[in-house]
């Protein structure tokens, strides 16, 4: 028997029955491992749900909470392969953050920092969930917690008390933790000096550095760095046949013979260095030129459809922008310290990343947008759960249990996109992105093959005049007119934007209609419960499936589907998707 959701704040989890295999247990969502009180769901987790979770070992756990062993001192992801410990001396965490700061260090068997991050976040549009999707792309490290107190209109003060209620630990611990893994994976791929991958990290001292490796895995970096040295080739060749296709090598650098673990990043620029903050790079120059490589592999819930997602973007390819060979997906990416690359593939239960960044203090917010470009955060399990119900949607969901919502590496991107593409074919959107980009994006400082630009900002493009846009000239108004509020700051997208505010701010643009700002808080916020009301290819697809297409009758039905009714949409727009008729994910946009 499924067990019964809680609102808005599912994301999966599963409850063992008997025996730990995943053939005894059964789904329930996140909110279930929390207890309820007069009503209202608490912020302590169930400790003998919690448990029974562990015990099943299944790594759709991952993410959503963080097992303490109080006779080790050591926290571990749920799925970790040691023996499960007695009931009596495990404690529970929301947080690695949380867990950190009651003194315990993490695994160095299960790498409890390399897991997807919660799926909870991109659900919830509260405070907390805004805050946390802002901690995920790097802002602490950029504005601090006061310029993430400001984004969101709260004080310091106030929002550090209410992620503290909720999380066990404030921003600052959480964005700490952050730092602490984007480190190890420059200690792990790179033969950066340790003071160099500590700038690089985002850490504002060596000194803080030192003490957050020391307390989050329990060695100095030096020590870390040797023990990976001394084991993490044969630890790479044991993971890579679980976990990726053989060894990742970078071309002509001294690291390739290091091997792709499970979440191990491949190899790195040896000599390489970010410098600190104001700081000029002694050799900068010569290391501009070819810039910084770093592989990473990203992990993912199963099911994941990642061939499916690469190819809807590789389908809507740029060129100079983007590129797709069949296979793998590169794109150009504008990041807060300059530009880079990435290029990315499907490996086992995960997707291979390829960065090349002008300054390696950008790695996290690369991770962290390539993220939700792909959506690698979701909860598949949770989603078909809902949808399955339904005969409309269960043979989609059964044929393809790990579809993802495909989203943006920029909000504003997405939003530019989804303007200009209206009502015209694939081909036709991808043409005259094709020409804004070539027109009004700046040269990569690093141009990689067939990459060569950035996508143009909301600068550029609110300093136009709409006659000389390739577009019917109301569009072009209402596309300059979005992008001059994103300029005056009266219109905010970006990762805590608020969604509702959002979508009402972009309808208050001539030519901007409900489908335009639904379809930005999807693909470009990451909403998961976006339904496109009237949208022409979903009722063309529920029409073909022998159901009632008429508008109200498929809102109706699609009320069924909250939370996840974003990922209906994809499903739908997969089932009759064609390269020759107008997009589907941009029939639908007429006012």
């Amino acid at each position: 028997m499924r067990g019964a959701g809680f609102g808005a704040e599912r994301a999966g989890c599963w409850e063992r029955a008997a025996a730990p295999t995943q053939r005894h247990v059964r789904f329930l969502p996140v909110g279930a491992l929390r207890v309820r009180q007069n009503g209202r769901m608490d912020t302590e987790l169930d400790h003998e749900r919690c448990y029974r979770a562990v015990a099943s070992r299944d790594a759709r756990f991952d993410g959503a909470f963080y097992t303490a062993v109080r006779t080790t001192g050591i926290y571990c992801r749920p799925s970790c392969p040691a023996i499960t410990p007695r009931r009596g001396n495990v404690g529970f965490f929301r947080t690695a953050a949380a867990a950190q700061q009651a003194g315990y260090r993490a695994c160095r068997r299960c790498r409890p920092d390399a897991v997807p991050g919660s799926a909870e976040w991109n659900v919830r549009g509260d405070v907390v969930g805004r805050a946390m999707r802002l901690v995920a792309d790097g802002a602490v490290d950029r504005v601090g917690v006061a310029g993430v107190a400001a984004a969101l209109g709260y004080s310091q003060r106030h929002l550090t008390r209410l992620v503290s209620a909720e999380l066990g630990a404030g921003l600052l611990a959480i964005a700490r933790t952050q730092r602490a893994h984007t480190a190890r994976l420059l200690l792990e791929s790179t033969d950066l000096p340790a003071t160099e991958v500590a700038w690089a990290a985002g850490f504002g001292s060596v000194r803080s550095f030192n003490d957050t490796i020391s307390a989050v895995y329990g060695a100095s970096p030096s020590a870390l760095r040797g023990r990976l040295g001394r084991s993490g080739r044969a630890h790479g060749r044991r993971a890579a046949g679980d976990h990726a296709s053989g060894d990742v090598r970078h071309a002509g650098q001294g690291l390739a013979d290091r091997a792709l673990g499970a979440d191990r990043p491949g190899a790195g620029a040896p000599g390489s260095a970010a410098a600190p903050p104001g700081a000029a790079r002694p050799g900068a120059a010569a290391r501009t030129a070819v810039g910084f490589p770093v592989t990473v592999r990203l992990a993912a819930r199963a099911p994941i459809d990642v061939a499916g997602t690469l190819a809807f973007l590789g389908l809507r390819a740029v060129p100079g922008l983007e590129a797709w060979d069949g296979r793998r997906y590169r794109r150009s990416l504008v990041l807060p310290h300059g530009h880079g690359t990435v290029a990315c593939s499907p490996v086992t239960g995960g997707v291979l990343a390829e960065f090349r960044l002008h300054d390696l203090r950008d790695l996290s917010a690369a991770v962290a947008r390539v993220r939700r470009l792909l959506d690698l955060d979701a909860d598949p399990e949770a989603v078909g759960e809902v949808l399955g119900r339904d005969p409309l949607l269960a043979d989609l969901v059964a044929a393809r249990p790990g579809l993802r919502v495909p989203g943006g590496v920029d909000p504003h991107e997405i939003l530019v996109r989804a303007i200009v593409g209206q009502q015209v074919s694939v081909a036709g959107a991808r043409t005259l992105v094709g020409r804004l980009v070539t027109a009004h994006g700046a040269p990569l400082a690093l141009p990689d093959g067939a990459l060569e630009r950035a996508f143009p900002t909301a600068e550029a493009i609110a300093a136009l005049d709409p006659g000389v846009l390739p577009m019917p000239r109301a569009r072009a108004c209402g596309l300059v007119s979005a992008c001059q509020r994103l300029v005056e700051g009266t219109l905010v997208l970006d990762a805590g934007a608020d969604r509702q505010e959002a979508a009402a701010g972009l309808q208050q643009v001539a030519g901007i209609g409900p489908w335009t700002a639904g379809y930005l808080a999807m693909r470009g916020l990451g909403d998961p419960d976006v339904w496109l009301s009237g949208d022409l290819g979903v009722r063309r697809a529920i029409a073909a499936r022998g159901a009632d297409d008429r508008p109200a009758a498929v809102a109706d039905r699609a009320h069924a589907w909250r939370p996840w009714r974003s990922y209906a949409v994809v499903h739908l727009w997969a089932s009759a998707a064609s390269a020759d008729r107008p997009d589907p994910a941009t029939r639908g946009a007429r006012r």
